[in-house]
């Protein structure tokens, strides 16, 4: 074991599942700030403000501020902001990832033919409609872009269908792949969060459930890596993963021994 100046956590399956806290994970947190580490939280969902994230660890006994969360929907919008400054979009979403589009600077329409971006997102109330819009934009040339790759979100008792079910969808009507999915594993998220540690990548620690997001992005960017147990990631799963961890650990709470 290793000394690390900054750690990556993920949430989901990681830190907690539902509003249940991964035992210890708050004495690991703690345990590793009072190390003097850098912490940043990043998830892939992006059906919350990075604000209510921070005000959900802080409840369950993580004291967090917004700054230090980094979730899929702000990646996106900075990334097309970058990109293509003011662009209208046609966005798939919930509203906590419209408005940070719009406080990018970008203008979210319904409008299929307006739209330069058409953006994919976990959303709860995706429906026909929704699907319809996103088609005809796309159809009048909208490029797709999406905020997440993963199948399945972890939630307290099982999983529940993730933004790879709006990807499908969309790109089975269209034909159309999606050109770029900003969150885990793309070093696009992996980068902006070495940015909020400000830290080498080789002094920090991906921590996450998942292998083919947490652990591959984390290996993408020059991190070390750990794989925890706790959410979707089985021991039984290690010898036929194609993205290995430098560790796997049962749980968050043996973060404590890298402090």
């Amino acid at each position: 074991m290793r000394r690390y100046d900054g750690f990556v956590l993920d949430l989901d399956g990681t830190v907690y599942l539902g509003e249940r806290l991964i035992p210890g994970a708050d004495r690991a947190v703690a345990r590793v700030r009072a190390a003097g580490a850098r912490v940043v939280f990043v998830s892939n969902k992006p059906i919350e403000s990075r604000a209510a994230y921070a005000a959900k660890l802080t409840r369950l006994g993580i004291p967090t501020p917004a700054d230090d969360v980094l979730n899929s929907s702000l990646v996106l919008a900075r990334y097309l902001a970058r990109k293509t400054p003011g662009a209208t979009v046609v966005a798939i979403a919930e509203p906590p990832l419209i408005a940070d589009l719009e406080q990018a600077g970008l203008v979210v329409t319904e409008c299929p033919e307006r739209a330069r971006w058409v953006v994919i997102s976990f959303d709860r109330t995706f429906d026909y409609r929704k699907l319809d819009l996103a088609f005809r934009a796309i159809r009048h040339g909208a490029v797709p872009i999406a905020t997440n790759p993963d199948r399945t979100c972890p939630v307290d008792g099982g999983e529940v269908p993730d933004c790879a079910a709006m990807i499908g969808a969309i790109e089975g009507c269209t034909g159309r792949r999606v050109e770029v999915i900003v969150g885990k594993p793309s070093p696009i998220t992996g980068d902006a969060a070495l940015a909020m540690l400000g830290l080498p990548a080789s002094t920090c620690l991906m921590v996450g459930d998942r292998p083919d997001t947490d652990v591959r992005m984390g290996n993408n960017v020059g991190m070390d890596t750990a794989l925890v147990l706790t959410g979707i990631a089985r021991a039984d799963d290690m010898p036929n993963l194609a993205d290995m961890p430098t560790y796997v650990l049962d749980s968050v709470a043996e973060l404590e021994r890298f402090a």
